[in-house]
């Protein structure tokens, strides 16, 4: 039995219509009105008020989004309510009022259709005995003078609640009256609702208003701290804490939760090693303590997210195919055979190895030759991703180490951030212009390089900002140069240097022909249909306007030529353009180059020098001069500290062998000697200038003219022995390109021509010398002096052709 709204006693029957309701729990003794909508729910209200005593039940869904809750979607514990008015709306939906009576289990539910059915069993509360009943009086207590304070702090409930409170001496009732005033949340007022013991009921609703009370607290101090100055972005910045604070202290912080989850779920997806793993776990959790919107927290969650971001364990797979990769390689690039036979020999032994660590290749060679095109050839052909930093310029540590968290604005060294960006473990990592690395008092990027390109250190890389040790052993680590001397020897130390040297005029017409002529034809608009470049046209570009060892402004010429005929196609012209020489004359204007560069007879005091640049091989002329005076040296045309202790010690040899050369010993007290090397403003120095600055010097001494096809290279000393030189291959080359045909060089540069491919060995003649008389013999049209000794070569005229060195 149970009593109602007028007082009288009901009898609880066994079976009720049961009514789901959404997004509230009823508790006993709770009056609100109830809106019904659907077709179920309508049904049972019509069928509890078709009952004398109108009870109906009502329990909460589980699921407040779910329109038709199955049986296992509703609470099992509810309450009987009396409906004690109704109402139909103009929208089909009708209002009731209910009380809430007592609570009661479902026990079966015995109809689903039209409406639920359940029989039910009534719930008693728990009698509480004599100790029970004085600690239930003191909790009342302190919850009628909690929610007081609640009141007081600004909580809006009924203002009627605190005189009901005071007729109430149950505490089960009182929990269930204070419990259904505060708003809870449905998970929360159902815990309560199931709660049958009343000591413990109340005990719950007391800790809810406390935590309540220091809810309103902080609502009510960040209230006072925004009260001063509030402008309308200051009201929206309050609004946003006040709506921080109240889920933060309720433990409300689903974004928060939500997005350590998913940081939680990307370490375990990127499989990273099991000790760094520990510390990444260790610093989630930090972030998960911290406030989101705290400076240290945005560091923290930028720092994981690029950590869970790296291919800590995702590789690309090899295509060890050999035909294949040498297919492409050849697509790609002309000749270059070193370096392709060293791709495949890699390719050979990862095939077989597949545990190899990537090795380090550096391409060291003039600009335009082709060696960043060619790091991404290779990497096509391996069927990897490629990478390319430059270095050039490059001072500070940190930008291959990275920052340290603690600074402002840290970050990743370009390494790591490569490796982020390529997404993958083991890709092609280009390191151009390495040989231009500088440093300052922020370090030494070339030192962090050791680490990085040491296969025995670089698996347990530890860049700054991550603070955790990386496996780069998988990296392919090539490098680009354009001299070595710059680079430190403990970072040469740790690369294969592969020398790429410039091309001659034949490889640059078959290289014009098959790559750089279709490449510039499709960029610039037009078809073989509309232009047609004759070999001659090319050959004619080659020799009068290009003299650099690489390829860039050869393409820039022949994308030049192609413009100018793009011009004419867009102008209306209809028939296929020819390009002769003639043309190419036209479109690219008066020849930069000529061949009036070399002597059109043999000269006195003027000889042809052999360099080496970071451009490739030149020739120098070195050109001498006599007057009288009282045996000064002058040096002109911006010879370095080398070159002018070159032409120091060429004069010291002939003032010590003055006789031997027919000439007067006195002579360097009678002349002045002025040595000049054209062009005045290009600085100039290296070693290897000694014997052409001699011979030039004994020419203008004797009268003996120099023969014109005749260039030389090679370091002499006061002994008159000729010393090895570098650069043999680009030198030569440069000779080629000038037009002559004889070299003479050191005898032990002879190792050398190996480097040189076998068609341009053809069409030179080597003449390798180990003493200056040799070198005489060689370049002078006859002997000077008298012919006393043989040199210390113990030859008169030794003529090696390439095929004899070979």
């Amino acid at each position: 039995m149970v009593t109602n709204y007028e007082g009288e006693q009901i009898q609880i029957p066994e079976s009720l219509p049961m009514l789901p309701v959404r997004d509230i729990v009823i508790f006993p003794f709770m009056i609100l009105p109830l809106f019904v909508g659907r077709d179920s729910s309508i049904k049972a209200v019509e069928e509890a008020l078709a009952r004398n005593d109108r009870l109906i039940f009502l329990s909460s869904q589980k699921n407040t989004a779910d329109e038709f809750p199955q049986p296992d979607g509703i609470y099992p514990v509810g309450t009987i309510a009396m409906i004690m008015r109704m109402r139909k709306l103009p929208d089909g939906r009708i209002k009731i009022l209910a009380q809430g009576l007592t609570k009661a289990r479902i026990k079966e539910f015995t109809q689903t259709e039209p409406f639920y059915r359940s029989t039910i069993e009534k719930i008693d509360e728990v009698v509480l005995d004599a100790a029970d009943t004085v600690e239930a009086e003191a909790l009342m207590r302190n919850v009628r003078e909690n929610l007081e304070k609640v009141i007081s702090l600004g909580k809006v409930l009924s203002p009627d609640i605190l005189m009901v409170l005071d007729d109430v001496n149950d505490p089960g009732r009182l929990s269930d009256l204070v419990a259904s005033n505060l708003g809870l949340k449905m998970s929360e007022a159902q815990s309560l609702l199931e709660t049958f013991n009343p000591l413990v009921r109340i005990k719950a609703v007391n800790e809810i208003l406390i935590r309540e009370l220091e809810v309103l607290a902080m609502q009510a101090k960040i209230r006072s701290q925004a009260k001063d100055e509030m402008t309308k972005s200051q009201k929206e910045y309050f609004l946003r804490e006040q709506i921080r604070a109240i889920k933060n202290e309720l433990g409300d912080g689903d974004n928060k939760q939500e997005e350590a989850q998913e940081l939680r779920q990307k370490v375990i997806d990127a499989k990273i090693p099991e000790e760094s793993e520990q510390e990444v776990i260790k610093q989630l959790s930090r972030l998960e303590r911290m406030h989101p919107d705290s400076s240290e927290a945005s560091i923290l969650r930028s720092y994981l997210e690029v950590v869970v971001e790296l291919p800590w364990n995702k590789f690309t797979e090899d295509n060890l195919d050999l035909k294949h990769a040498k297919k492409i390689l050849d697509e790609d690039h002309f000749d270059l055979q070193k370096i392709k036979e060293r791709c495949l020999e890699y390719l050979a032994v990862r095939k077989l190895n597949h545990s190899m660590k990537g090795p380090i290749l550096c391409f060291a060679g003039p600009p335009g030759v082709g060696k960043t095109s060619l790091g991404r050839s290779i990497a096509r052909a391996l069927g990897r991703e490629f990478l390319r930093i430059s270095l050039g310029g490059v001072k500070d540590e940190a930008e291959i180490r990275g920052h340290r968290r603690t600074y402002v604005g840290a970050m990743p060294g370009k390494i790591i951030q490569g490796l982020k960006q390529v997404k993958s473990k083991n890709p092609i990592f280009m390191l151009d212009e390495i040989d231009k690395l500088g440093n300052d008092f922020r370090g030494d990027p070339s030192s962090a390089l050791l680490e990085v390109l040491d296969p025995e250190q670089n698996n347990t890389f530890r860049d700054h900002y991550l603070n955790l040790p990386f496996d780069l052993s998988n990296v392919m680590f090539l490098a680009t140069a354009n001299v070595l001397d710059t680079i430190p020897a403990a970072l040469r130390d740790r690369m294969e240097i592969i020398q790429l040297s410039g091309y001659t005029e034949d490889e640059k017409l078959k290289i014009s022909k098959q790559y750089l002529l279709p490449k510039q034809i499709k960029e610039n608009g037009i078809n073989d249909k509309q232009i047609e470049v004759l070999e001659e046209a090319l050959k004619y570009t080659i020799e009068n306007y290009t003299r650099e060892a690489g390829l860039r402004n050869l393409e820039r010429l022949i994308g030049t030529l192609c413009r100018k005929v793009a011009r004419k196609v867009a102008e209306g012209e209809k028939e296929k353009i020819r390009v002769t020489a003639e043309v190419v004359g036209k479109f690219l204007g008066a020849p930069v180059y000529t061949r009036e560069d070399q002597q059109d007879r043999d000269e006195v005091g003027i000889s042809t020098g052999l360099a080496w640049t970071q451009a490739g091989g030149e020739i120098l002329f070195i050109e001498t001069s006599c007057s009288k005076g009282k045996g000064a040296v002058i040096l002109t045309g911006q010879m370095g500290d080398v070159m002018k202790e070159s032409a120091t010690t060429a004069m010291g040899y002939i003032r010590g062998n003055a006789d031997r050369y027919g000439l007067d010993e006195k002579f360097y007290n009678e002349q002045d000697l002025h040595v000049h090397i054209p062009a005045g403003a290009i600085p100039k120095d290296g070693p290897s200038a000694g014997i052409a600055m001699a011979t030039a010097i004994i020419s203008r001494l004797t009268g003996i003219p120099i023969r014109r096809d005749v260039a030389m290279t090679g370091e002499l000393t006061l002994t008159g022995k000729v010393l090895p030189i570098g650069g043999l291959k680009e030198k030569a080359l440069a000779a080629m390109r000038q037009g002559i045909t004889k070299i003479i060089i050191p005898y032990k540069n002879l190792k050398d021509l190996e480097d040189i491919a076998e068609e341009y060995r053809d069409k030179l003649e080597f003449l390798p010398v180990k003493h200056i008389d040799e070198v005489l013999q060689f370049a002078l049209e006859k002997v000077p002096g008298k012919k006393e000794k043989k040199s210390s070569g113990g030859r008169s005229r030794d003529r090696i052709s390439e095929r004899g060195a070979a």
